[in-house]
């Protein structure tokens, strides 16, 4: 089985309670947690251009963080 390392990246989910950590990051950050999203988004974006390997998979990061956002403001 391969390890889907955009949308569960494994290292994200090394806890005892099973908390994702997108999950704990928006329980931290409550109302600022869009920012971060927006962060996320340009950090990926800008990224890619640097790599010669993996740079789609930065685009397909930038593309998930972007979902998420998009459904943040869609459940308000």
């Amino acid at each position: 089985m391969s390890k889907d390392m955009v949308n569960h990246p494994p290292h994200y989910n090394h806890n005892e309670g099973g908390l994702e950590c997108i999950d704990y990051i928006k329980q931290q950050l409550g109302a600022s947690f869009p920012s971060y999203l927006e962060g996320s988004i340009i950090k990926y974006v800008h990224r890619h251009k640097y790599k010669h390997q993996n740079n789609i998979q930065d685009l397909e990061k930038a593309a998930w963080y972007l979902n998420r956002l998009i459904e943040h403001y869609k459940n308000l």
